[in-house]
């Protein structure tokens, strides 16, 4: 634990929250990790526990007597199923399930809160993974979001990280996607091109509006299959993308007006209701009852990454590695097309 430090609150921070108050003061801590160490005792306020809502008054003084940087986290094996898709003695390629995070986040406290991810998968079935990436994400070089399925690269070693890393920051690396999108894409073939940033919001989103820290994202899409049916319109797409910026799939399909189905982040229907049949010989409330008895639901992003192409960084050898659409995803559609 750190020494104890004191702060004196000034007369302009009159009115301010006592948690906001203190986010601001402490340099690179997040208001969550402020709240946490006042629920632990580490915050006094003229010598006094207080609420994170405190409306400060200005003159009092404030003592911090535990660290409000968590001690790191490092990540641990853990016998956790792998499909492997590819692997050498630099790299490997793991075909990850949606529900799965690749690597805890760095904010993590609760070491909890740090298994089941990709890593501790990883290093219990390949031991070594390259330290680039630091303790909590050894052999990572790009993600996939939790309910996001898919290929995703992995380095066994430094020299390959750093290898990978140049590759895919130098656009070397083709990244195909396939997704199933709300209504009717007008277009046979797209490019989405706009800056992606982290909406001012909903921290938690990603947005194609302006914003001071965005980034460019070039996002392909093709059309696959056109679905028309009782539960509405959909398009299953082939998607590559230039770039790999977070979310970038399902928020540039949103900014079009087509989320990714399962997406509620981006405006995906959280359950996907059927219209009446047609016909006759049925009342038209007893048809709708009907209809509605069972809407779909998926508990995932219809967003699946089916093809990774690149060059070997080490050897040049030419690798395309592909992986099928997981049953959930393969289901879905089947109840689309055969209701």
């Amino acid at each position: 634990m750190s020494s104890p430090r004191t702060i004196d609150v000034p007369a302009e921070a009159r009115g301010r929250r006592l948690d906001m108050f203190l986010t601001a003061q402490l340099a690179d801590v997040s208001r969550s990790r402020v709240q946490l160490l006042m629920e632990q005792g580490g915050v006094l306020v003229d010598g006094r526990h207080e609420k994170p809502s405190l409306k400060l008054r200005g003159g009092e003084r404030i003592t911090i007597s535990g660290d409000p940087h968590p001690v790191p986290l490092k990540a641990v094996p853990e016998a956790i199923p792998l499909d492997v898709v590819y692997e050498d003695d630099d790299l490997a390629v793991v075909n990850k399930p949606a529900g799965m995070m690749v690597h805890a986040g760095s904010g993590q406290s609760d070491e909890a809160r740090s298994r089941g991810t990709l890593v501790n998968a990883l290093l219990h079935r390949f031991k070594t993974l390259s330290s680039a990436g630091g303790e909590l994400r050894p052999g990572i070089v790009h993600r996939l979001d939790k309910n996001t399925s898919g290929l995703i690269v992995v380095a066994k070693n430094d020299r390959a990280h750093r290898a990978l890393g140049a590759m895919f920051a130098g656009r070397r690396v083709e990244k195909t996607y396939v997704a199933l999108v709300h209504g009717a894409v007008a277009r046979h073939k797209g490019t989405i091109s706009a800056a992606v940033s982290r909406d001012r919001v909903r921290r938690t989103r990603m947005t194609t509006r302006p914003g001071a820290n965005a980034r460019s994202a070039v996002t392909h899409y093709e059309v696959v299959q056109r679905l028309d049916c009782r539960f509405g319109k959909f398009t299953l797409l082939r998607v590559r993308i230039e770039t790999g910026r977070t979310h970038q799939i399902r928020v540039h399909m949103a900014s079009i007006g087509h989320p990714v189905v399962g997406d509620t982040l981006y405006g995906g229907a959280a359950q996907i209701a059927a219209s009446a049949p047609a016909g006759t010989g049925e009342s038209a409330r007893g048809k709708q009852k009907k209809a509605n008895a069972w809407p779909l639901k998926l508990e995932r992003n219809f967003l699946h990454a089916a093809r990774l192409e690149f060059a070997h960084p080490l050897t040049a050898k030419h690798l395309v590695l592909e992986a099928a659409l997981p049953r959930p995803l393969t289901d879905f559609l089947n109840r689309l097309e055969c209701v």
